[in-house]
């Protein structure tokens, strides 16, 4: 697998992002700038880290949509290639129409710096396999996720609700949701074959045991299996030729 991790200014979990890419879980990982007009060649995996892009100005990923790098993500999103969007990326890729709703000022309207508990709600390349709670870490002020009552529909319908926020046995509560976030929504899949992935936590940051606990790091691994579950079959036909 190639991951390239997009980097805008006002980015700051870049680093850590390369570092879980690349040093953690074991794969090429390279760089883009947002204005550049294309991803490095052979890429994967796309991911677009936290921070502040542009300062928030507008809005969270208000400006960054309009970054050129942004067309080069459609069309990878589109051609069926996998695109992670972590706090500011999620805010990006609802802004760029990506993902559907949007990210909005927490309902208690503070910042949340703490570690939360979230379930998966759908299968996908990011969640396959996941254990029934992941601890991992929040960092934001615009978490709440909304959204019109069809488009939840859709999202629960559909299946593409990727993650909620749950007590540590896994129940979703009122009480465990830290921003608001309707249906208790922390992550959400994008397109029929869930190859774009939003979350507001930040799995990266908790990858290593060092920082705790390694829960974050599943997700990573989990679309690692689907990119080798995915070749599979060009490779037994190859080697049938």
């Amino acid at each position: 697998m190639h991951a390239t991790v997009v980097i805008f200014p006002g980015s700051n979990a870049d680093a850590e992002m390369i570092h879980t890419l690349r040093d953690v879980v074991g794969v090429r990982t390279s760089t883009a700038w947002h204005r550049d007009a294309e991803l490095p060649g052979g890429t994967d995996l796309v991911a677009i880290p936290g921070g502040f892009s542009y300062g928030d100005y507008l809005r969270c990923g208000a400006i960054a949509r309009t970054s050129p790098i942004l067309g080069a993500i459609r069309r990878h999103a589109e051609r069926g290639g996998w695109v992670l969007g972590v706090c500011n990326g999620f805010q990006i890729l609802t802004e760029a129409g990506l993902l559907p709703g949007a990210l909005t000022r927490n309902a208690h309207l503070r910042f949340e710096c703490r570690d939360v508990f979230v379930t998966p709600s759908a299968d996908g390349p990011f969640t396959n396999g996941l254990p029934r709670v992941l601890r991992l870490p929040i960092a934001h002020a615009e978490g709440r996720y909304q959204a019109s009552e069809s488009t939840l529909a859709e999202l629960g319908s559909e299946r593409r609700i990727a993650l909620r926020y749950c007590d540590r046995e896994g129940r979703v509560t009122a009480e465990a949701n830290p921003n608001g976030s309707m249906d208790g929504i922390a992550g959400i899949y994008g397109g029929p074959r869930r190859n774009v992935l939003g979350l507001m936590p930040h799995p990266e940051r908790m990858s290593e045991q060092v920082l705790g606990a390694a829960d974050g790091r599943l997700l990573f691994d989990a679309v690692v299996q689907s990119a080798g579950a995915r070749a599979e079959p060009s490779a037994v036909a190859r080697s049938a030729t």
